[in-house]
């Protein structure tokens, strides 16, 4: 099968490339790409790996004519502007790249007759919930980041597969993970704030599910995170823990407490309960500690 990836250099892009190219780094455990032999066969794709260097998304004619040169059958859209405060002052920026973006690709996509996949965000949700919000409860978002990608949702046409997810860690780029690691291997107290619940997913584990949504073609929203919840701080006491280091060093704090403090504001609640994936028979994302080692383990290894 042809496919179209963008932002194909980020986390989830680096990891959906590989999980296309049938390299799932979960060898041994089941999950969507994987039976109890390893990877499932017939993983033979022609990728088109595309990124801010070769496919502006806001650049109608460069998606028209790349999608027209390339005919791809499914497109996995990942590319988004995600840089959470820098979209609440740059607004032009972060419509034109996750809305406006996404009506080019969904153009595009249709004139060539292909599936589409969209990665949307638990920041469509408000934070107000006191229970996991499931896909059919109704998106208020409070940030100009979870309002771009709502209406990124909005410009998807029917039959388009959209994924939220949150909390996203992976070994190719700047994340949480990545950060807490370097910070313990130095001294003193570290702060991170303990009144922000989500589910951290781990790209390893949710390319493999991205994947299989789009090659089965399946229509609708999908919530899709690695299982369980945290806040910052016990996922940075998690980490510390994974790499030896003294957990106890980790103190919380409000996100009042911030300096400075945070340009956009973050859901203080935005754990996504992966309903229609349970609904519809399809292998849920172990839970979030277990990517977690996982992820320590290849950033150590890789250090």
């Amino acid at each position: 099968m042809r496919i179209l990836i963008t932002g194909a250099n980020g986390q989830l892009g680096h990891d959906l490339r590989e999980a296309l190219a049938g390299r799932v780094p979960t060898a041994g455990r089941r999950c969507a790409l994987l039976g109890p032999e390893g990877p499932r066969p017939g993983l033979d794709h022609e990728v088109l790996a595309t990124d801010v260097d070769t496919m502006r998304v806001d650049d109608r004619d460069a998606v028209l004519a790349t999608f027209s040169d390339f005919r791809p059958e499914l497109v996995l859209h990942g590319g988004a502007l995600t840089a959470v405060d820098l979209c609440e002052t740059e607004t032009d920026t972060a419509f034109a790249v996750n809305a406006i973006g996404t009506r080019h690709v969904a153009e595009a996509a249709a004139l060539v007759g292909a599936h589409m996949v969209y990665v949307s965000t638990d920041y469509v949700f408000d934070g107000s919930s006191s229970r996991p919000y499931c896909e059919w409860d109704p998106p208020s978002p409070t940030s100009v980041y979870g309002a771009s990608k709502l209406a990124g949702e909005r410009e998807c046409r029917p039959g388009t597969t959209i994924v939220r997810t949150s909390w996203l860690c992976g070994a190719h780029g700047a994340n949480i993970v990545a950060t807490a690691l370097r910070l313990a291997q130095g001294d003193g107290v570290l702060r991170f704030v303990d009144d922000q619940h989500g589910s951290p997913t781990f790209t390893a584990d949710l390319a493999p599910a991205v994947v299989t949504l789009g090659l089965d073609r399946r229509p609708g929203t999908f919530h899709v995170t690695n299982g369980g919840a945290t806040t910052w701080w016990g996922l940075v006491r998690a980490v510390l823990a994974e790499a030896g280091a003294d957990p106890e060093r980790v103190l919380p704090i409000g996100t009042a407490e911030l300096d400075p403090p945070l340009t956009a504001p973050r859901p203080a609640y935005s754990v996504l309960d992966n309903m229609a994936l349970r609904l519809s028979g399809l292998p849920a994302l172990p839970g979030w500690e277990d990517g977690l080692a996982r992820l320590v383990r290849a950033l150590r290894s890789a250090a």
